[in-house]
C-alpha cells in the first residue's frame, strides 16, 4: 500500500517521493543470503539497487480550542478506523496524543507522512481543528531499547482510544 497526494509537489520534494508502506518482501528479516533488511539498499528483482522501507514508531501531539469529549472520541475512533495501524490514542478536551507504527524509508519519509495524517483526516473523521504540537519519531530499535531500559514509552496497551 502506497500513500501519496496527486497535485504539486510541497517546496523543496521535488525529488523524493513519500511512500509510506513497502510493497512487500521488507520484513525486517534475514534474506536467503543473510542479509539484514534494515533500511539498507537490496538488490531488486531486476539486480539494481532498490530502498527497502524500516519501522518507525510515531507519537502525534496535538492540542486546540475545547471540544466535547465525546465528539473527540468519536473522532479519534474514526481515525482509528480511517487508519488501522494506530495502536492507541488517548485525549482530553483540549489535547490528544495519537501512537502508531509506519513503515518508511527513512525518517524523513516517516516524518512527513506523519506531519500529515490530522490534516488529510480532519474532515473525513471529523477531527477538531486542532493543530500538531509534538511529533516524535524513532526507529523500531530505539523503541524497544527504551522500553527495556525502562525509560521509553511502555508497549501501547490497551490498544485502542482512551481518555488521559
Amino acid at each position: 500500500m502506497r500513500r501519496g497526494r496527486s497535485g504539486a509537489l510541497p517546496r523543496g520534494t521535488a525529488e523524493r517521493t513519500l511512500t509510506s508502506v513497502g510493497t512487500g518482501g521488507d520484513t525486517g528479516r534475514p534474506d536467503e543470503r543473510g542479509a539484514q533488511r534494515d533500511g539498507a539498499a537490496q538488490r531488486g528483482p531486476d539486480g539494481g539497487q532498490r530502498e527497502t522501507s524500516r519501522l518507525w514508531h510515531i507519537t502525534l501531539s496535538v492540542s486546540g480550542a475545547e471540544a466535547p469529549l465525546k465528539e473527540v472520541r468519536r473522532a479519534l475512533e474514526q481515525l482509528a478506523h480511517d487508519h488501522p495501524f494506530l495502536l492507541t490514542s488517548r485525549y482530553a478536551n483540549d489535547h490528544a496524543e495519537i501512537r502508531y507504527w509506519e513503515e518508511a524509508r527513512d525518517l524523513h519519509d516517516a516524518a512527513a507522512v506523519a506531519l500529515r495524517l490530522w490534516g488529510e483526516h480532519r474532515s473525513t473523521a471529523k477531527l477538531p481543528p486542532w493543530e500538531i504540537v509534538g511529533l516524535e519519531v524513532i526507529d523500531r530499535e530505539t523503541y524497544h531499547q527504551r522500553v527495556a531500559e525502562g525509560y521509553g514509552p511502555p508497549p501501547a496497551s490497551p490498544v485502542g482510544v482512551h481518555p488521559f
